[in-house]
């Protein structure tokens, strides 16, 4: 099943998508206040039941998208993790022995189809397109065999990067990471019976059409299963938390020239099975 946040006539609510179109779930369980409640409270198979029997009461071009979880209790991203994008560096480093982590606030994500703030502050907004792991029940030093349990579902993010404001400090990137919606994920969340989250998955990235990433989850350098054990040493994984798993090579600082996105340019992601989270870029009034 998909499951997605949205709004609608001034309201925020959360939905089942189905071949009919969005039914609203916050208005059949008004007691349920949001997707990350939904899953806190172990009630996405039965609100997938009920949503199988129900007639549509919008259409996906009746709402506006927000970020899947709009609320999560922590961003938690993973840095430099496909063994093409380590190779992309070319400062001939080992292999990491640990993944890199760093942090966004869920304030610089916006929804599928709003638009990416390009500050003005910057002429460096890049886009990193990247499968997310949503998880779905609390857990502390998760062993790896069991890690499968804890997710609620998977959708995805582009991970958007103002790259001159990563390199401000020598040892934190949580600057350039951070811009008020200078990133996204959606367009929803979709659930391990429809996804297989083990099984290998496909990322690609493309800006006004052009092909700027294609990469698979077997190339992964730490894969799922590692980082929700490893991350669960020293977070308390939370339902509703959101682990974006890393980017494959080609974004555009690496090009030469850099292909950093402006005003006008259209970001698709796309993993197979999930679907295609797009945004346009926007200039942002100051």
């Amino acid at each position: 099943m998909k499951f997605l946040s949205f709004e609608h006539g001034g309201k925020a609510s959360f939905g089942a998508v189905t071949d009919a179109g969005v039914v609203d779930l916050g208005k059949r369980f008004p007691e349920v206040p949001d997707l990350r409640a939904a899953i806190r409270s172990n009630r996405l198979g039965e609100m997938a039941n009920a949503a199988g029997s129900a007639d549509a009461d919008l259409q996906l071009e009746d709402i506006t998208y927000l970020a899947t979880i709009p609320n999560p209790e922590k961003v938690i991203c993973i840095g430099v993790n496909y063994a093409k994008r380590n190779a992309e560096y070319k400062d001939n480093s080992d292999a990491p022995k640990y993944p890199s982590v760093f942090m966004r606030t869920r304030e610089s994500l916006t929804g599928h189809a709003q638009p990416l703030m390009d500050p003005p502050e910057s002429e460096q907004l890049d886009y990193e397109g990247e499968i997310v792991i949503v998880i779905g029940k609390e857990g502390r030093r998760i062993p790896k065999e069991a890690t499968h349990e804890y997710i609620a579902g998977l959708t995805i993010m582009n991970e958007g990067s103002i790259r001159d404001y990563l390199r401000h400090a020598k040892f934190n990137v949580t600057q350039g990471k951070n811009f008020e919606k200078s990133g996204s994920l959606g367009p929803w969340l979709v659930t391990p019976d429809e996804l297989d989250p083990m099984g290998e998955l496909q990322v690609m990235t493309r800006v006004n059409g052009e092909e700027r990433q294609n990469d698979v989850t077997s190339n992964l350098m730490f894969d799922f299963r590692y980082l929700i054990s490893y991350l669960s040493t020293f977070y308390r994984l939370q339902p509703g938390d959101i682990i974006a798993t890393g980017t494959p090579n080609g974004a555009g600082a690496r090009f030469d020239p850099p292909k950093y996105l402006r005003e006008g340019d259209v970001v698709e992601v796309e993993v197979p099975g999930i679907g295609i989270l797009s945004n346009p870029v926007k200039t942002e009034a100051v």
